[in-house]
């Protein structure tokens, strides 16, 4: 995979380091003197193998509930939750991490069937659950998603029946909005149906999920054809699918839409979810999937029309992934503003060519594009950072309205309502 070029990073030693000097180990049994060079595994209870542990030069290694896990002795005294290292009332770490001694080492381990007990040279105890260790060490932390998803192309979404949510139910219910959230959350679009077509209903709407992000398209747009701003999207042509403010160092996290009026034809809009196309790369093409991690790109938006005077420089991979599981988390991808590639030497760029093919070869298939007719009454939200969307080109008068929302904020709503975001 991507991260295996950083794997030393996170590789701790099998073998033994540090002093052979003898160490006091608190066992089920008693106290016991074990000397280091000579770790072994100790268990809980004789008979049972549910939880094991050993203690090596720098570190100690866990085993509970099928996963080996192993902590850095600095990392298990820096992350503390006793009521002098961290503040419960704020949810804050109250310890130093400076004022960690590097070499710290544990005088006395003890584990029972839930908690892990360990004493340090100044005589401080910290207590871990053992349950808590797993849910937060770096292997735990490996076998878990961030963002549970589901991933569709047209007719996976079509056969979902993903409801929209009534907007009264939106506004009004705590049970509509946690439906709305849980849809987009899943599938990286929802819909809310019956909103009154104005740009202030529009934005009451918006405003119950987020605040709104103002940027240099303003707070809340009107979107028309009159080319009055410095983009494509501001014309009658077709638009190819893409995400929004690639340019942007902090891509735009959630976008809003409300047709308004349409009279003409034409103007249906295409999503395509991102995250399923980059997935289908990673099976057929890993190699190329890792590529489009790593390689460093500029996206960059210049404008000179009117009033509006701006030259924005965004830089980023077209796949983003956390590094410890993979997972995807953000796609940067628009051919119209990406800029010049001068990043990497011409035979990574090459290889880079080969491996954006690949993927826009899945974002084109016919059965990953959803169409959709957007209409008065009818908002749709899009995560910018997994789903591309474009359009057909129209022909009349057709006006949008929408703007953006902080992604902080939507996900913080959605932990708020007991949702995993």
């Amino acid at each position: 995979m991507w991260c295996r070029s950083l794997a030393w990073l996170f590789k701790v030693p099998y073998q033994l380091r540090g002093s052979t000097r003898h160490r006091s180990l608190w066992l089920p049994h008693g106290r016991r003197t074990v000397p280091v060079a000579a770790a072994r595994w100790h268990h809980t209870a004789p008979e049972s193998l549910k939880c094991a542990w050993q203690l090596h030069g720098d570190h100690l290694e866990l085993r509970y509930a099928n996963t080996l896990m192993r902590f850095d002795f600095v990392w298990l005294r820096d992350h503390c939750r006793s009521a002098s290292c961290y503040n419960a009332k704020t949810n804050q770490r109250s310890l130093d991490t400076a004022s960690v001694d590097l070499g710290i080492k544990p005088k006395a381990v003890r584990v029972d069937e839930t908690t892990l007990f360990l004493t340090w040279p100044d005589g401080h105890v910290t207590r871990y659950g053992l349950e808590w260790l797993v849910k937060n060490s770096y292997e735990g932390q490996k076998q878990q998603v961030m963002h549970p998803r589901i991933l569709w192309n047209a007719e996976i979404y079509r056969q979902a029946q993903v409801p929209s949510v009534d907007c009264r139910s939106f506004l009004e219910t705590d049970e509509g909005l946690k439906e709305f959230l849980q849809n987009f959350l899943l599938y990286g679009i929802a819909f809310v149906d019956n909103v009154t077509p104005t740009k202030e209903d529009t934005e009451v709407l918006a405003e119950r999920i987020s605040l709104i992000r103002e940027t240099i398209y303003g707070r809340m747009w009107y979107f028309t054809s009159d080319f009055s701003r410095g983009d494509t999207a501001y014309t009658k042509l077709a638009l190819d699918r893409h995400t929004d403010t690639t340019y942007f160092q902090e891509p735009c996290g959630i976008q809003v839409f409300h047709c308004l009026k349409h009279e003409g034809t034409g103007g249906r809009t295409l999503l395509v979810d991102g995250f399923y196309a980059a997935e289908q790369v990673l099976r057929q093409a890993p190699d190329q999937f890792e590529l489009l991690s790593k390689v460093p790109l500029k996206h960059e938006y210049v404008e000179n029309v009117g009033d509006c005077h701006n030259h924005m420089i965004g830089v980023g991979p077209v796949l983003n992934v956390y590094p410890w599981n993979n997972e995807l988390y953000l796609i940067r991808y628009n051919n119209y503003d990406r800029a010049v590639i001068n990043t990497v030497p011409y035979d990574v760029v090459h290889r880079w060519y080969a491996a954006h093919r690949t993927l826009t070869t899945e974002l084109r298939r016919p059965e990953n594009e959803l169409w959709v007719k957007l209409k008065p009454g009818k908002a749709l939200f899009v995560d910018n950072w997994r789903v591309l969307h474009g359009r057909e080109a129209f022909t009349g008068y057709r006006q949008l309205c929408g703007c953006y929302l902080t992604r902080d904020d939507v996900l913080n709503t959605a932990r708020l309502l007991g949702l995993q975001a």
